[in-house]
């Protein structure tokens, strides 16, 4: 059984009076099903699961349901023996979204009382648009990612206590010893390898062959390209999903990684705005995290925007590694000096953070260059930028420099992550070792609490 932190939420919603109905969001393959599953069945007596998509593909039961009574009826012919009161009775509706009339009856699902339900499904955004009544205050929707390092950590036998040793190093501000470093950046190494797709964990784990990981890697891939043709009936635009899709691993390898717009059908008068219901298909499916310019960094930085500089990152990083590299690991395992592993890494810090609840932009500005990441300091009400360095040279970051040294924008806390060792500060930049990104929470009072700026960091 595979740890995962969203287990905890799930329990509390259980043993809760909440007056919405819990519903976990995500990417196909990263768990969801898994982990309702395995806390349903141990809290409650009757479990009833019903996959709307294997409905919809099979007896179509559910799919002119559009009542209260008409559900219980429907419900009764496959599991009547299993109904019996709120306290004692679970159901479990997966992939809600393919019958969208169900975000809507969910609301009278819940007031009626009659038993306790939970939801599972993606391309939400998408479902709830095409909704007639949105269920304002009927869903509780918590998003799901990828296993991420500290759960990878977890599944590879590392001890609550060893990880509330490293947490403590990260809330200090202190160095690990060089062993215990050595062990983690390894342990880290593996994670770039390995990613967070829990079978791919699962199948490292159990027999620590590549191989076998990198076909799991290659099947999921190949799946969330299939997706798009089940989700999106105009073929043209299926073909532009999968183009994308396709594109983001090379638009990484690119100094400028956004996308850009006119190589996706190799015409130059294409925009943005062409490709709206494709971009809306990719990251409300889970399959891709968005990262949002912005070139005037005030906070609240989503009010900034610049939507026609987008970069894509793949939601899994193992995913990523295995077009890259397939079975050969040494590019990543022995830090091969001829390969640039920024986009690998990048790829990890997007994965985390949007794990850990940040929304995503990165700084661009023509006269004075990228930063990596930004996210919303909310404690200074203004930007905090993120730099990602996977190699040696991991103190030159011109556009870092200037960033913060713009008076305008009131950097109060700036980050160098990368392989190095030593916690350090040096010119109002805190440098920190790459796998302490799992600690980077939202509303981190630790990281609040990281020196600022205008402090004597000598």
């Amino acid at each position: 059984m595979l740890f995962r932190k969203i287990e905890s939420k799930i329990r509390d919603y259980f043993t809760s009076n909440a007056k919405e109905i819990m519903l976990i969001e995500g990417a196909r393959q990263i768990g969801k099903s898994y982990i309702i599953r395995h806390v349903g069945k141990s809290m409650f007596e009757n479990y009833i699961e019903i996959n709307f998509e294997k409905d919809k593909q099979g007896d179509r039961l559910f799919a002119n349901v559009n009542t209260v009574d008409d559900f219980y009826v429907t419900l009764s012919t496959i599991a009547g023996n299993k109904l019996n009161d709120k306290n004692n009775t679970l159901i479990f509706i997966d992939e809600i979204q393919a019958y969208e009339q169900f975000l809507t009856l969910v609301k009278f699902l819940k007031e009626d009382e009659k038993y306790t339900y939970i939801a599972s499904g993606s391309l939400l955004g998408i479902a709830l648009k095409m909704t007639s009544s949105v269920p304002v205050g009927s869903l509780q929707i918590e998003q799901m990612y990828p296993m991420d390092f500290e759960e990878f950590l977890i599944a590879c036998g590392v001890g609550q206590e060893a990880i509330d040793s490293f947490r403590k190093h990260f809330d200090q501000e202190n160095s690990l010893n060089e062993s215990m470093h050595n062990k983690l950046l390894d342990l880290f190494k593996k994670y770039l390898i390995v990613g967070g797709l829990p079978e791919a964990v699962e199948t490292f784990v159990k027999t620590l062959n590549i191989a076998d990981v990198r076909k799991i890697h290659q099947n999921i891939h190949t799946l969330y390209k299939v997706d798009a043709a089940k989700y999106e009936k105009d073929n043209s635009r299926k073909l532009q999903i999968r183009r994308i899709y396709d594109m983001i691993p090379s638009n990484l390898e690119n100094k400028k990684k956004r996308i850009i717009f006119k190589d996706i059908e190799n015409k130059s008068w294409k925009r943005y705005d062409d490709y709206t219901e494709e971009f809306e298909y990719l990251i409300s499916s889970g399959i891709a995290l968005n990262v949002q310019a912005v070139s005037q960094p005030t906070f609240p930085m989503i009010e900034s925007v610049g939507k026609n500089l987008l970069k894509l990152y793949l939601n899994d990083v193992g995913i990523l590694s295995f077009l890259y590299y397939g079975t050969n690991i040494d590019a990543i395992a022995k830090d091969s000096l001829s390969i640039n592993l920024g986009s690998v890494y990048e790829t990890v810090v997007a994965q985390e953070l949007k794990a850990h609840g940040f929304p995503l932009f990165y700084y661009d500005n023509k006269k004075l260059g990228e930063v990596d990441f930004l996210v919303d300091d909310i404690k200074d009400l203004t930007s905090m930028p993120i730099e990602v360095k996977s190699g040696k040279d991991y103190t030159k970051h011109t556009s870092l420099d200037r960033f913060i040294s713009n008076k305008d924008y009131n950097v109060r806390r700036a980050f160098v992550l990368s392989n190095n060792r030593e916690v350090a500060k040096r010119n109002g930049i805190t440098y920190l070792p790459i796998y302490f990104i799992m600690f980077f929470q939202k509303n981190n009072k630790t990281i609040s609490q990281f020196s600022a700026l205008d402090v004597d960091f000598r």
